[in-house]
């Protein structure tokens, strides 16, 4: 995880919305279909939510994902992304410690 990157991803305000719902997706999604993987959210309730293009809505989640801050999986011919709480943990972690050690 490089802190650099996650600040990046953040950055971004829609981003971080996206994240914050992803952290609660019961609180701001709809109910996912039963082959969903727990926690994710179909790429398209995503968008909707967004109210961005699809093409956008993809690069903000691919760059949340390089950040580490979702993961995706596929299944089928749908793509459900889920908040990876132990990254944003060690993010804050590292960000803390930078900040009050230096």
């Amino acid at each position: 995880m490089d802190i650099n990157t996650v600040l990046s991803a953040l950055a971004n305000p829609v981003r971080l919305d996206i994240v914050c719902w992803l952290k609660e997706p019961e609180r701001h999604f709809p109910p996912q279909k039963e082959m969903a993987p727990p926690g994710g959210i179909c790429v398209s309730h995503i968008r909707e939510k967004t109210g961005l293009s699809q093409p956008t809505t993809s690069l903000y989640l691919s760059t949340l994902s390089r950040a580490g801050l979702v993961s995706s999986q596929r299944m089928g011919q749908w793509t459900y992304y889920r908040y990876e709480h132990d990254v944003a943990e060690a993010f804050l972690s590292a960000l803390g410690e930078r900040l009050l050690n230096r």
